[in-house]
């Protein structure tokens, strides 16, 4: 059984990238209670300097879905929401395994 990947691409505000960067990284150690988030991870490009890249690996796409309405996530949805300028889900990906996935869950 495959999970539910996401791989999602956060253009901010001029200045603002360690500011997302840091929401974000709230986000990821927030999810660490979350037996469903099986990986949160939080990327910058040399390339996109007003970018921040998420990897995420989910046991189902309704335990991401239930993860945005939790108080915490709301929270960090209205501090990011004032520096975000685009966003943009690059894809979405049945992840089948490898390392950082349990083998018995897939």
């Amino acid at each position: 059984m495959s999970k539910f990947g996401l791989f999602v691409k956060f253009k901010v505000q001029e200045g603002e990238l360690d500011t997302m960067v840091e929401i974000l990284l709230e986000a990821a150690e927030s999810m660490k209670n979350l037996d469903e988030c099986e990986i949160y991870l939080v990327n910058t490009s040399e390339n996109e300097h007003n970018s921040v890249f998420v990897y995420e690996v989910w046991s189902n796409e309704t335990a991401h879905q239930a993860s945005l309405t939790l108080e915490a996530t709301q929270t960090l949805i209205k501090r990011a929401k004032q520096i975000i300028t685009g966003m943009e889900r690059i894809c979405t990906l049945n992840t089948r395994g490898g390392k950082g996935i349990s083998p018995t869950s897939y």
